[in-house]
């Protein structure tokens, strides 16, 4: 039997880390994956040994060494195809399940909605980088761009995150966007992350439970 792909995607500071975390313990003991199925977390860009290499080019460049928007672009490619076919693939095709922090919903939100490039050429490139394959559930966090900014007050911004707000709100509109073209399941993830918890084990249960 086949297994299962789960996204989580959102803007910066949405809670996909804390929510991965519990799905990580959660998931297992749901009754909802066959019991000779194993969970595997993972993340894009970084799911793989070259893409390690490739988040770091990402996302911790110099301003003097930061890659053009383009090559942003196919970088972000490059990661994705040595992910699904070193990693993702194999374990779904194995009935294994997956879930990974962001996906190809990054990819349009940030660099087709937030730097401006051709949404058509992103598109072409995901069909190419993916083969295809797509998550079974992509679950969006959404949040408002104060919660996004409150949230990561403490903490260092690696190059994306360090965008500003300008930026940060055109993503979140191309997330929202991109949420209804492909029926996204969106979570409203302003609350406390216990809440948050409960709203994606009931979603989650409602669309696996009889497969």
């Amino acid at each position: 039997m086949k297994g299962y792909f789960i996204a989580l995607e959102g803007i910066d500071g949405c809670g996909k880390s804390t929510q991965i975390n519990h799905l990580s313990k959660w998931l297992p003991i749901s009754g909802l994956m066959p019991k000779n199925a194993k969970l595997h977390i993972t993340r894009e860009p970084g799911g793989t040994l070259l893409g390690q290499s490739i988040r770091r080019l990402l996302l911790n460049s110099r301003q003097e060494e930061s890659p053009e928007p383009l090559t942003e672009l196919l970088l972000y490619a490059a990661d994705r195809a040595q992910h699904i076919n070193q990693f993702i693939k194999p374990l779904v095709n194995k009935g294994d399940w997956v879930i990974s922090d962001r996906f190809s919903g990054s990819t349009t939100a940030y660099q087709g909605y937030g730097r401006g490039l051709d949404i058509n050429l992103i598109q072409d490139l995901e069909r190419i980088a993916t083969g295809g394959l797509l998550p079974d559930i992509t679950l969006f966090l959404n949040i408002s761009i104060e919660t996004s900014l409150k949230r990561r007050e403490a903490k260092v911004n690696d190059r994306i995150e360090s965008e500003g707000k300008e930026f940060l709100e055109k993503v979140l509109f191309g997330f929202s966007e991109i949420s209804k073209e492909n029926n996204w399941i969106t979570i409203a993830a302003e609350a406390e992350p216990t809440k948050v918890n409960d709203v994606i084990e009931k979603k989650l249960f409602s669309l696996l439970k009889n497969n």
